[in-house]
């Protein structure tokens, strides 16, 4: 919205800064972040009025977690409401790649808070059918991909970019479609399966969108992407805002949601960021590179499938316990061990997502 300030510029004055999509970029972090820490409170004391017991625990989780009892959930509440404000003050609103990642991020938003609603409301771990919840995701993914085809440049749509190999794209066609489905709905669940101890799914969510907000700047910018020999998709560096604005508000939620939490993210959090991962990998032709990046939410995914599918077969269980840091967890790790050594796996993973931008 403020990128309409531009157009009072005549070159060389304070407007000319909303034209840069960095300034604007900077201006949605700091937006969001003080949006956090504004109304982090205020929303947890209304979350602890309204849900009185929390969320409820699992009864075959780690015996550490009970102590948790009694703390609030939804709050993905925040980070959502100061990553939208932040995002439709700075960023351009005729870009069709902001909205596509925006309501993606929304409309996931919606299906974990009806989840979350579920389990607080009847107090158990159940809450909304998987079936239902995947159905859902499935229709708003296969929307957000058909648009995303559409909208890409010529040459682009309905292909697949391989990282590394500069020159080389596979026409899907409409396979596209249900491919970049896969990536989305995946990406929202591998998210939600990590998010199990506090800080553990924030981060490497903000690592992510940090990264993706320099692809997303550098694929939509023709000089970088042809120095990079990134394939061109104008419009793009647009969701280097988006980025900064997830983070601001994962910062101002990592705030309160840093042990012992204050608020648990919820699925109204968890969906909703993993499902903006997924549409910022599509708008952004980058979809492989996203299961490098977010290789942890890879691995806790692939331990669940892991895990049941030997179970099924075998009666017999390969980790102590799923998603994996829960295996972690029953071997006598603690939480802040797990947490901190995911974060730098995250870390370490993003600077390998990062290098295949360069080895070309």
């Amino acid at each position: 919205m403020l990128y309409w300030l531009a157009d009072l510029s005549r070159g060389g004055d304070v407007f000319n800064l909303f034209r840069y999509i960095t300034f604007r970029a900077g201006g949605a972090f700091f937006t969001a972040l003080l949006f956090g820490f504004f109304f982090g409170r205020p929303l947890i004391d209304f979350l602890r009025r309204k849900q009185k017991k929390g969320q409820p625990i699992r009864d075959d989780g780690p015996a550490t977690h009970f102590a948790k009892a009694g703390t609030p959930t939804m709050g993905g509440l925040l980070i959502l409401s100061a990553l939208v404000f932040s995002t439709i003050l700075w960023a351009r609103l005729d870009n069709v790649y902001v909205w596509i990642v925006l309501l993606v991020t929304l409309a996931f938003g919606m299906i974990g808070f009806a989840d979350d609603y579920a389990k607080v409301t009847k107090q158990n771990t159940k809450g909304v059918s998987s079936r239902v919840r995947m159905i859902a995701g499935l229709v708003v993914a296969a929307l957000a991909a058909f648009t995303a085809a559409t909208a890409h440049p010529e040459g682009l749509s309905w292909t697949l970019a391989l990282p590394v190999f500069k020159n080389t794209l596979f026409y899907l066609g409409i396979l596209y479609v249900p491919f970049a489905m896969l990536v989305i709905v995946g990406a929202a669940n591998a998210v939600n399966l990590t998010d199990g101890l506090d800080g553990l799914a924030v981060m490497p969510v903000m690592i992510a969108a940090g990264t993706f907000g320099v692809i997303a700047y550098f694929v939509g910018n023709a000089v970088f992407s042809t120095y990079l020999g990134l394939h061109f998709v104008p419009g793009t560096g647009e969701i280097a805002i988006f980025c900064a604005a997830l983070i601001g508000g994962g910062l101002g939620f990592l705030w309160y949601n840093a042990p012992p939490a204050a608020v648990f993210m919820g699925d109204t959090g968890s969906l909703a960021l993993g499902g903006a991962l997924g549409a910022i990998a599509v708008v952004t032709k980058h979809e492989i590179v996203l299961a490098i990046v977010g290789g942890l939410f890879v691995v806790e995914a692939l331990s669940v499938i892991i895990q049941v599918a030997y179970f099924k077969r075998t009666g017999r269980r390969v980790f102590l316990m799923a998603p994996i840091h829960h295996h972690f967890e029953k071997k006598g790790w603690s939480e802040p061990q797990i947490v901190i050594r995911f974060w730098i796996i995250s870390l370490i993973l993003a600077l390998i997502g990062l290098a295949t931008l360069k080895l070309r």
